[in-house]
């Protein structure tokens, strides 16, 4: 990619670290049993780069982008860094902050503005955060409920005039109150002029549970991550409004989270989990096999608990919205994108920020670059990245526009902030 340069070849450490080729290589396959074959574990000058902790625990939600933190174990990329990584399924986001928090996981499979809202005291408890990566852009969606798109809601302005038309209390769903899927649905709530804190109810419900609670009408729409929004279609009781890519392009998702202290405490654990998983993205987005074959891992039971089906479409970018419109998108669920998907922006973190000050969430504006730099773990992803021959980006800021036209460059935080006529 243009915006994208390759690292030197040594990164800060690398002359005293002495990793193997072999564990810092991508592996282009696996054998018969799952395996990627040839595995041995990097070897350490004088141990001083070991990983402190042999096992690390990583917490999940059912959900699509679990899939690199998934595959880094189940192919045994872990082991090359000499780490187990253990997988643990979680049932709600707010469970996995709190076991982040009292140390229950060491890191986590996490939405990125609940990483945010932790560090400073919204959404939870407050506790120093941290940033190691993030695992996917794009990839989540907006759903309606069946009986909305039956009046003509199938679409943001549509759903405007429907409710215009039909004043009732209408309910949407997000996953957690700063996460994502919280603002994902707030900005295009807001983009289609309805203000979601005086014109609509915004409810929190954990995402294996959206597609049953729109199945007993407890929610008019939701937003959430695959494959959710697929299973509604499949289930006949949902329809896809707008994919997130629709409302910000490669969008920041989910990330890999850990509390300050575990990152200051074990930093050579850190990198190595972060090395593991960037070599299961990398694998992910190699091909179709690959990405066949991370749905039909992740749909099993001890993961996602869905059909393959109900994963393998969207991954591949075929979309269909439930009302008969089917169509390809380049924009799908992205894991890698030779080290663009998973750098951690500051301004992918700052955004978060902009939002939460938007809706209230934050009463006063935060030092917004001070706090990503505190967060993002830029220069630990570096030497990560460094060692196995990943792209990183010339600047901590990107620049994007989304789906009202506003462009987001994380320049002037608090100036865009405060710009939008929709705000609380």
């Amino acid at each position: 990619m243009s915006s994208l340069s390759k690292p030197a070849k040594e990164t800060p450490d690398m002359s005293r670290r002495t990793v193997i080729k072999a564990a810092a290589a991508g592996v282009a396959g696996v054998t018969a049993s799952g395996m990627v074959p040839g595995l041995q574990a990097a070897v350490y000058a004088a141990g001083s780069d070991k990983p402190e902790k042999e096992e690390v625990r990583i917490g999940f939600i059912p959900l699509t982008d679990c899939a690199s933190v998934v595959m880094a174990s189940v192919l045994g990329f872990d082991k090359k860094y000499g780490i187990k990584i253990i997988p643990t399924k979680e049932a709600s986001w707010a469970g996995v902050r709190d076991k982040l928090v009292n140390g229950e996981l060491d890191m986590a499979h996490v939405l990125y503005g609940l990483v945010y809202g932790v560090h400073l005291g919204i959404g939870g408890p407050k506790k120093d955060m941290a940033v190691l990566m993030t695992l996917n852009n794009n990839g989540q969606a907006i759903s309606l409920s069946k009986a909305l798109a039956d009046k003509g809601a199938v679409d943001g302005p549509s759903l405007a005039k429907v409710m215009a038309a039909n004043p009732r209390e209408y309910t949407f769903a997000g996953t957690f109150p700063t996460g994502t899927h919280a603002m994902w649905m707030h900005y295009w709530l807001a983009a289609a002029g309805i203000n979601p804190l005086s014109g609509a109810k915004l409810i929190t419900v954990p995402p294996p549970q959206m597609v049953a609670n729109m199945r007993v009408g407890n929610m008019d729409g939701f937003c959430v991550g695959e494959p959710w929004n697929h299973r509604a279609i499949i289930d006949g009781i949902g329809i896809t409004a707008n994919t997130t890519q629709d409302i910000w392009k490669d969008h920041p998702e989910k990330v890999l989270g850990a509390t300050g202290e575990f990152v200051q405490k074990y930093p050579n654990t850190a990198r190595a989990v972060m090395m593991a998983v960037l070599e299961a993205s990398r694998w992910i987005d190699a091909g179709l096999q690959n990405k066949m074959k991370m749905a039909e891992t992740v749909a099993q039971k001890a993961y996602i608990n869905t059909s393959v089906d109900a994963i393998n479409q969207r991954i591949l970018g075929r979309y269909q919205n439930g009302l008969g419109k089917t169509w390809d998108d380049p924009n799908h669920m992205k894991f890698f994108g030779d080290g663009a998907v998973t750098y951690p922006y500051l301004s992918d973190g700052m955004w978060f920020l902009t939002q939460h000050k938007r809706w209230g969430l934050l009463k006063s504006h935060p030092d917004y670059l001070g706090v990503a730099k505190a967060i993002n773990q830029t220069a630990l992803y570096k030497e990560a990245a460094g060692a196995l021959k990943i792209s990183v980006p010339k600047s901590d800021l990107r620049s994007s526009k989304l789906i009202d036209g506003v462009v987001w460059d994380g320049k002037e935080p608090a100036k865009y902030a405060d710009g939008f006529k929709i705000k609380a």
